[in-house]
């Protein structure tokens, strides 16, 4: 019965990939039927059928969510296969949300694909239902993780809003500090898709490599590459006859087997990039720049700070609040400077800035697009370097 489950869980979560992707394309259609940018923004045929379809998705991955959780007799959020797809999830039913108050077409054209990327590169890691550690047992887990990722998902909106923002505002006919760090937003994303490339080319070859290392316990355990090892572990020997022994040696506080996979990530990443530059012969940014041609720029700021105001107060209780709780019950401490719970802290504390500079200041327009791509970048790197490098008490995340 499990099993079955398992498997129905797993189609619908592929069925909804591709509904988001066809998605895509109607939400593209959409904007180009835009004739003034003054106009108040209203649906059209292909904006319509865009959200049928990516409503469709939504409830086919919701579809995968509850059948998981079924299979595994717990909320599906305790690994990272399953926090990234129930992340990119609440990234798309933020953007429902969003779209029917605002009805702004090229929303979709940038959350779908950002969304996208997410449940992919989560796909990338193991997907097998394992029973609970210890500590996860709690009715904590779904109530902590599950608004935690809201409130980033609700969070993460405001990225895309001042992505918009800045790809309409920024002038990409000469190079400046803008164009700049614009740029390198694109170039990050790309990296997600070598990541993604690298993981099915060697899984394509089922390329696997075994060590046996020294963990910071001062225990010998093993560990296994699914990509040639350019980084190894603590004191680590290679098992597996016939395959890449590593350059550098990594401390055993630092999982090598997951910071290797970025670095192969990194750089097939900027090898696709310099294929996009070498081939359009312009920014990428440039090359995007005419879907958002008749963007209000307003409009835009004003779903930024609104996605901020309301996901600053889940993520307070999901991140923070609801977190504390539980490190009391599982660890009989509230606070322990684990590095996920500096960088939950850290994200909190930059969103409150965010606010206060918005309200207080009058940081509006360009500035606060500028606050939420850097708040996005610090959610990303908790989501990913903090999960998957630095090992801590969330290691099994």
């Amino acid at each position: 019965m499990a099993t079955n489950l398992t498997q129905v869980s797993s189609a619908l979560l592929y069925a909804a990939f591709v509904l988001y992707l066809l998605a895509m394309l109607f939400f593209g259609g959409s904007i180009r039927q835009k004739k003034d940018e003054r106009e108040i923004p209203k649906t059209n045929r292909w904006s319509t059928i865009a959200m049928m379809i990516t409503i469709m998705g939504f409830i086919s991955q919701l579809g995968y969510f509850i059948t998981r959780w079924i299979a595994a007799g717990h909320a599906p959020v305790s690994n990272f296969f399953e926090f990234g797809t129930f992340f990119g999830m609440m990234l798309v039913g933020a953007f429902i949300v969003i779209y029917y108050i605002y009805k702004l077409s090229v929303l979709g054209l940038f959350v779908l694909p950002i969304a996208t990327l997410i449940i992919a590169y989560a796909t990338m890691f193991p997907r097998e239902i394992n029973p609970l550690v210890p500590s996860l047992k709690s009715s904590w887990l779904y109530i902590h993780v599950t608004t935690a990722a809201a409130g980033q998902a609700i969070l993460s909106l405001s990225f895309v809003a001042g992505l918009i923002y800045l790809l309409k505002s920024v002038n990409q006919s000469v190079k400046s500090k803008k164009t700049f760090w614009l740029e390198a937003i694109m170039y990050t994303l790309v990296l997600t898709i070598g990541f993604i490339v690298v993981s099915i080319s060697f899984s394509a070859v089922d390329y696997k490599a075994s060590f046996s290392w020294v963990n910071k316990e001062g225990q010998q355990v093993e560990m296994e590459y699914q990509m040639p090892a350019i980084v190894g572990p603590h004191e680590g020997q290679l098992l597996t006859a016939g395959k890449f022994e590593p350059l550098l040696e990594m401390p055993a506080i630092i999982n090598a087997q997951k910071l290797n996979t970025n670095i192969w990530s990194l750089l097939v990443g900027s090898i696709i990039y310099l294929l996009i530059r070498l081939i359009a012969r312009k920014r990428i940014g440039a090359l995007l720049q005419p879907l958002t041609k008749k963007v209000n720029l307003d409009l835009v700021d004003e779903i930024g700070y609104r996605s901020v105001l309301i996901g600053f107060p889940i993520f307070t209780l999901g991140g923070l609040i609801f977190a504390m709780i539980w490190a009391q019950i599982a660890w009989s401490r509230f606070w322990g400077w684990d590095p996920k719970e500096v960088w939950a802290l850290i994200t909190w504390l930059f969103y409150a800035a965010f606010l206060h500079l918005r309200l207080s200041r009058g940081w509006h327009g360009e500035k606060s697009a500028w606050l939420a791509i850097i708040g996005f970048a610090i959610i990303m790197f908790n989501f990913i370097v903090v999960n998957l490098v630095i090992a801590g008490l969330h290691s099994y995340a």
